[in-house]
């Protein structure tokens, strides 16, 4: 039962949702400011690499 729900969740909630949700779990783990900094750095380093500059609608 709980393998149905978790995939019903997955269906249901959009792509930018879970992105969101991982990424603030992951900055949730964060043991101090300059960890929360470096996870925050990370997170935009792989949002760039997804989305280059070049794609934008700018």
């Amino acid at each position: 039962m709980y393998l149905i729900s978790r995939f019903f969740l997955f269906l249901t909630k959009s792509y930018d949702a879970r992105v969101k949700e991982e990424n603030d779990a992951f900055l949730a783990e964060a043991t101090d400011l300059y960890d929360l900094e470096f996870r925050m750095r990370k997170i935009d380093r792989e949002a760039q690499l997804r989305h280059p500059s070049w794609m934008s609608q700018h």
